[in-house]
């Protein structure tokens, strides 16, 4: 299947297919005819795809290859030099093309670079993981990680081709199915009352896995629009951000270190749903269908701190302007919106567990 992201003169199309990785090459041609490819990778995706993908590469480009640390310590500063160089040695030029084969953090660190490097090189998403297939991949946020917090210094840089097989996901371990689980929940829970229920009438992953390309269309195209809409985050795109305010502060207070992204954000969207209730801006009841549903497929919803240690990193988050948060609420399962706000809207109960 195919979806186009229409934003004019940065329009790309997103393929969704079993099996797309065996002829990924077949597809870059229709958004590339330049010389040069460098594909950039971690050291647990490419043993598994990235032989495949450059065989293909070398017989119409020059081809090269980098391929770093797995992790979100990855997604930092000093790993830029490194990619930089690499970029140099290549010969990489502005007429050439990165593709970034790998999940979430290698997904928005080689965007970065690319955005960065020379004023900007095209690049191509191949996602393997299922956060970066539903979620990452697509609406060109890209970024690295300070250690004050997550994904802080970034740009609005649009691939030219998203690439999603889902039929890689096979080798992915079953932590990081749970983990891309928790934004596919959050897409139900902001803009799809149907997807929640299919989601809810399932056993578990391996229950839902013949419905996984549908799972994942429905996601990426609820993405699609809203970036359509709104491709600089000022507004509708904010939505997308559910859960992900308490989601970012729990990776940073663990240091990248516990939680995975998507973990932290499912405990981010059960949290903040309750904690909405409680002030009588969600309806009662919510939290709770959103704990049921994240128990199902292996997700946690505590982390066993108070909300109060957050509030420092919450103060920072790159989301709260002019010391005004917007947060994300429910009006109800499916459907949601902009909460102006500040940090104090986390005080009134900081000495809750979450």
């Amino acid at each position: 299947m195919k979806l186009n992201v229409d934003l004019g003169r940065d329009s790309y199309p997103i393929y969704i297919e079993n099996n797309l990785l065996d002829h990924a090459a077949a597809r870059i041609q229709e958004v590339f005819s330049g010389r040069k490819i460098m594909v950039v990778s971690d050291d647990n995706v490419y043993p598994c795809y990235g032989q495949k993908l450059t065989d293909q590469l070398s017989s119409e480009y020059e081809t090269s290859r980098l391929v770093l640390p797995h992790g979100e310590a990855a997604k930092s500063f000093q790993t830029l030099p490194r990619i930089y160089a690499a970029f140099l040695e290549a010969k990489i030029t502005r007429s050439d093309l990165i593709i970034a084969l790998g999940g979430g953090v290698i997904g928005d660190l080689v965007g970065f670079a690319a955005s960065s490097f020379l004023r900007g090189v095209k690049f191509v998403q191949i996602p393997t993981s299922l956060l970066a297939q539903v979620d990452s991949s697509v609406g060109g946020k890209v970024a690295v990680d300070l250690p004050e917090g997550k994904n802080l210094v970034g740009a609005f840089y649009q691939p030219k081709m998203v690439l999603i097989d889902p039929l890689v996901l096979d080798t992915l371990a079953p932590r990081f199915i749970n983990d891309g689980m928790g934004e596919v929940i959050k897409y139900g829970c902001i803009r799809d009352a149907e997807l929640f229920r299919t989601l809810e009438s399932r056993s578990s992953f391996a229950d839902l896995k013949e419905s996984l390309p549908d799972i994942i269309q429905r996601c990426v195209d609820i993405k699609r629009i809203v970036v359509e809409h709104d491709q600089f985050d000022t507004g509708e795109r904010m939505l997308l951000n559910f859960g992900h305010t308490l989601g970012h502060t729990i990776e940073q207070y663990y240091h990248y270190e516990r939680e995975s992204h998507g973990e932290a954000v499912a405990i981010g969207m059960y949290q903040i749903a309750r904690l909405a209730e409680d002030a009588g801006l969600t309806p009662a009841g919510t939290a709770g269908q959103i704990k049921n549903l994240l128990q199902i497929y292996g997700l946690p919803f505590e982390c066993g701190i108070r909300l109060k240690e957050l509030t420092q990193a919450i103060a920072v988050d790159k989301k709260n302007l002019n010391n005004k948060l917007n947060v994300i609420l429910l009006k109800d399962i499916g459907t949601s919106y902009i909460h102006p706000t500040t940090s104090a809207f986390f005080d009134r109960r900081s000495e809750w567990m979450m």
